[in-house]
């Protein structure tokens, strides 16, 4: 096992990542607020790979970040990443988004931790996931107001974090809400969930694989 090229793009933050088995060898991000990835991403492949100093045939694998997410952004790291594997001769990996977000606060002393990417008006993308970062409920897309996630709130602290909590800061104010700012998707965290699938050899099917756009939810299920 060498390196992993990962990618994330599915918000404001283009990020590029090579990782040697889980750990981060070099990382390149940027976010500016506004989508750079259609300048930025190449750029940012070329100079981790030559900061590491490693060629296409050291690299074993090549990850994205799956979505949910922006459209637009999503498309420019999955065609990219397609082009890679397939020009390279390379397996490819993906990672969801929200489980990559989710995994910037494990081992948090709560009990729930839901992960929130920012979507329309007061619709948030959202998984919820236990400190341990097992799955609790599924993505889905949803219309946040005072009851949302009140299920888990009442159980134990929750903690938020992601483009989305400062829209749920903005209307739950149960005591058991924890709100993390400044948090975005990262390729660092993509690289790390993507050698737990590559050392269970679970590949995407390149010819075959799509975002995970969640576009059919539009209005979503509240969690309550």
């Amino acid at each position: 096992m060498g390196y992993i090229l990962s990618v994330e793009t599915s918000g404001t933050n283009c990020s590029v990542v090579l990782s040697n088995r889980n750990e981060v060898t070099f990382i390149k991000e940027e976010n500016t607020g506004s989508f750079s990835h259609a300048e930025k991403l190449h750029v940012f492949i070329k100079e981790v790979m030559e900061l590491g100093n490693v060629a296409p045939e050291d690299i074993d694998a090549i990850a994205v970040s799956k979505g949910p997410g922006s459209y637009t952004g999503l498309r420019i790291g999955v065609s990219t990443v397609k082009g890679l594997c397939f020009a390279w001769d390379k397996p490819m990996l993906s990672v969801s988004t929200l489980e990559a977000l989710a995994y910037q606060a494990v081992a948090a002393e709560v009990m729930y931790i839901i992960p929130l990417i920012d979507a329309r008006r007061m619709e948030v993308y959202s998984a919820v996931f236990t400190n341990a970062m097992e799955p609790v409920r599924v993505v889905e897309a949803e219309v946040i107001d005072e009851t949302s996630f009140l299920t888990y709130l009442e159980k134990g602290k929750v903690l938020f974090l992601g483009d989305g909590a400062q829209k749920c800061k903005s209307v739950i104010s149960h005591a058991n809400a924890v709100f993390v700012d400044n948090k975005f998707p990262s390729a660092k965290e993509v690289g790390q969930l993507a050698f737990q699938k590559y050392q269970k050899n679970d590949f995407e099917n390149i010819a075959y694989f799509e975002p995970f756009y969640l576009k059919d939810f539009v209005t979503g299920k509240k969690a309550n």
